[in-house]
């Protein structure tokens, strides 16, 4: 069964060039015009993946994202973007997308990011799966496997795949200084086109969910100049 795809992007040209593209490499695709047509659809179709571009009318891709994260923790966001500018990038990771490119890019480069982020949502899925117990201890937090949750002090915070695929990473590996290079292979994969500083705006957000004191973390200290440290408290 081909895998759908839902690309949500307001210009035309550019819409329809990823359509021919995507189907050309073998999945199906689902084609909106604007935010709100986007979220509609998503809802109805139940794609395996969503390309939303940022600056869409009706709804922006940021929009989306949120509506798309507050009933559905698993499915891959990818976020399609014009701008450059840091605090887009830490906005669009904070509210659960999985990966964001930035405009142009190559065709090469979404193929493989496409494939990169499907194997690792596959991936997520088998884990949580096939682990022993639907929770896990982190810290003074309880992580949920099965839906996706982080238990703190009385509060629920929502985990996105990779959030989980990089706690389950640090949970295998206590005390063990684990180098920003081998948590990108693991939780973006070895073909990943990023920097460094994804990995550590992800660790920023995760602590807002695992710490107590999120700017005095006691759980995942960095390791200046190698990464992180996951602490067994």
């Amino acid at each position: 069964m081909k895998l759908k795809i839902l690309i949500a992007e307001d210009d035309r040209d550019l819409r329809q060039g990823l359509v021919d593209l995507l189907e050309g490499e073998g999945y199906r695709t689902i084609a909106a015009e604007d935010g709100a047509t986007a979220f509609a659809a998503y809802l109805k179709q139940q794609p395996d993946l969503v390309l939303l571009d940022v600056m869409m009318p009706e709804k922006s891709g940021y929009d989306v994202c949120r509506d798309i994260r507050k009933q559905d923790s698993a499915t891959p966001i990818i976020l399609l973007t014009a701008k450059g500018e840091e605090i887009d990038k830490v906005i669009g990771l904070e509210i659960g997308a999985d990966d964001y490119i930035t405009k142009p890019f190559g065709l090469h480069e979404l193929r493989a990011r496409i494939a990169a982020v499907l194997r690792r949502a596959k991936g997520s899925v088998q884990t949580a799966h096939s682990a022993p117990s639907d929770s896990f201890p982190f810290g003074s937090a309880l992580i949920n496997r099965k839906t996706y949750q982080v238990e703190l002090n009385g509060s629920v915070h929502k985990l996105t795949g990779r959030e989980l695929m990089l706690l389950e990473y640090f949970y295998g590996r206590p005390n063990e200084v684990i180098s920003r290079n081998d948590l990108l292979n693991a939780a973006w994969g070895v073909d990943y086109f990023g920097t460094s500083r994804t990995l550590d705006q992800h660790v920023s957000q995760l602590r807002k969910k695992i710490e107590t004191d999120p700017a005095s973390p006691r759980v995942i200290v960095t390791v200046h100049g190698v990464g992180y440290r996951m602490v067994s408290l």
